[in-house]
């Protein structure tokens, strides 16, 4: 059953796939139930994987085959806190070497073009440091990044 509220993704045709893959790289993830088109749609056939209900972190979701015509942007990502390098590394490159892309500031695409933050909860907190130094260097270190360096946000917090 979907829950009262849930992120509805958009995808063309690879809901399942997509699924399957952040059941795998994210903890607290699985795929809960997958639902085929009772008749023919404009994207698809009767029989074909409709939706796709599945959490992502905890986070209830269903992916919706709907075709081509809404393309994900980074109006959404999912951000994700990671709690030290070697967990940021594991994260990007998931998605990364699976197809995806690089961005700016920890941010990187999904082969399906949904977009994820994957941010080093020692950036969050340099960033919300009431010390508005520290917070602008770490700000400041974080601008020229795509991946987010750890011991670099700590030196810059440092100084």
């Amino acid at each position: 059953m979907v829950s009262k509220n849930t992120i509805c993704l958009w995808f063309d045709g690879t809901a399942l796939e997509a699924a399957r893959f952040y059941a795998e790289t994210f903890p607290d993830s699985a795929v809960k139930a997958v639902h085929h088109a009772p008749s023919d749609f404009p994207s698809g056939k009767e029989g074909d994987v409709l939706t796709v209900e599945f959490t992502v972190m905890g986070i209830p979701c269903l992916g919706l085959n709907g075709g081509p015509l809404v393309p994900q942007t980074e109006a959404f990502s999912f951000q994700v806190a990671t709690d030290d390098q070697p967990e940021t590394d594991r994260l990007w490159n998931a998605i990364v070497n699976n197809g995806g892309q690089e961005s700016a500031c920890g941010w990187c695409k999904d082969k399906w073009g949904l977009n994820w933050q994957i941010t080093p909860r020692v950036l969050t907190d340099a960033i919300a440091n009431p010390d508005k130094a520290v917070a602008r260097r770490a700000f400041e270190a974080m601008m020229g990044m795509r991946k987010i360096d750890v011991a670099a946000i700590e030196a810059a917090v440092r100084g």
